[in-house]
């Protein structure tokens, strides 16, 4: 397995994820570049997505590298009953890093471990999302200018809600107090309740979603209610509307609350919010270019120096 890869952000340790912050900010300032000139970077995406993709090539495109891949499995030989170890074998052929998307847990990983070129894991079913955990964090630094003893509050779907998983592995390093806000059918997993009280992580569990339970957040975490993560739809039927932010809502919201959202959202945020100072859904889209930049380069053993000292920037 090549020790480039990024499966999960739950090895990264505290230093590692400030330097990576500390790159996407450099890139924040250039996007523009060369640095990765000549490098092919293939995107493999066996599950639909919108802003992951398109973030992750773009990324490649505007640091010079060229891109390959797929974005949807019915084009590729997938149809004709190729596993994925041989696809994976294959592309390694043709590019220097792969980002992968796949619909089962573990797949990430396993794609790391049957060849050296880095994979980064552009989510893996219900497991991880270490691109987005990344963005987040940067959102978060980017928005309250520390990631220390924050109060965040994570709303929705905490069940299969992948990017919420990888947060909590990435902030145990930040003192931060959690709020799990979901209903029975889709409250955080037992498992990462106890990764929490064997990480020191403080976590409260809520199920009324009102003004005064969200008074003292200084992050609101929305998340999506994932249809296709639903074997039974009566099931997804009856949570789909559990949580629901209305702009009335805010009337006790702290000054420096920022309201952040994977995306896509359906209906769990009413559109009214979209213009008042705590909506930062969109800039946190956005940095997923500045943060998908930065794990690339990793990926590929540039560093933040070289980064510094690049002379490639396009103006």
């Amino acid at each position: 397995m090549d020790n480039r890869s990024l499966v999960s952000i739950a090895g990264h340790s505290r230093e590692k994820l400030l330097y990576l912050i500390d790159m996407a900010r450099e890139f924040e300032a250039h996007p523009n570049r060369k640095i990765l000139e000549g490098k092919i970077a293939a995107t493999l995406f066996f599950e639909p997505s919108t802003r992951t993709r398109l973030s992750f090539e773009t990324a490649a495109n505007r640091l010079g590298a060229k891109v390959i891949g797929f974005a949807d499995p019915k084009v590729t030989s997938g149809t004709k009953g190729e596993i994925l170890k041989d696809t994976i074998m294959m592309v390694s052929n043709y590019a220097d890093v792969i980002i992968m998307r796949h619909y089962l847990e573990g797949a990430a990983k396993y794609a790391s471990e049957v060849t050296t070129v880095p994979i980064i894991n552009a989510g893996d079913g219900a497991n991880q999302h270490p691109s987005q955990t990344m963005l987040d964090l940067y959102t978060i630094y980017q928005s309250q200018g520390r990631l220390d003893d924050l109060n965040i509050y994570l709303v929705g779907d905490l069940k299969y809600g992948r990017t919420v998983h990888s947060m909590l592995t990435a902030m145990r390093h930040f003192n931060p107090t959690f709020h799990f806000i979901a209903p029975d059918e889709l409250a955080m997993p037992e498992y990462y309740k106890q990764y929490c009280t064997e990480q020191g992580i403080r976590y409260y569990e809520h199920k009324d979603f009102t003004v005064d339970t969200i008074a003292d957040a200084d992050i609101l975490y929305m998340t999506r209610v994932q249809k296709e993560r639903f074997s039974d739809l009566m099931e997804y039927e009856k949570v789909k509307d559990a949580y629901l932010l209305k702009r009335d809502m805010l009337a006790k919201a702290r000054p420096n609350m920022k309201i952040l959202h994977p995306l896509p959202r359906v209906n769990e945020i009413e559109y009214s919010i979209d213009d008042t100072p705590h909506a930062y859904y969109f800039q946190q889209a956005k940095n997923g270019l500045y943060a998908r930049q930065a794990l690339i380069c990793d990926a590929l053993g540039i560093s933040l120096e070289d980064v510094r000292n690049d002379k490639t920037i396009i103006p």
